[in-house]
């Protein structure tokens, strides 16, 4: 069970944030759909080459101030 919930709205806003970050990264390597958290954090722990805690604890700093453009 993932540690995190995003839903899809938010998703939208993350998915910013991480593109600005790892600017390599498409729209189609980030697709998600709300409730697949787990295969979202295996699917960027491969695209990133980094491990799951680094994964979660960059989706949860995006979380936190969703608002912000910073991550």
């Amino acid at each position: 069970m993932a540690e995190i919930s995003i839903s899809n709205q938010e998703w939208l806003r993350v998915k910013i944030k991480i593109q600005r970050k790892y600017n390599h990264l498409t729209d189609e390597q980030l697709q998600y759909t709300e409730g697949q958290e787990e295969t979202l954090i295996n699917k960027l722990m491969q695209l990133v080459n980094r491990k799951r805690e680094y994964v979660v604890f960059t989706l949860k700093k995006a979380l936190v101030n969703i608002d912000n453009n910073r991550l």
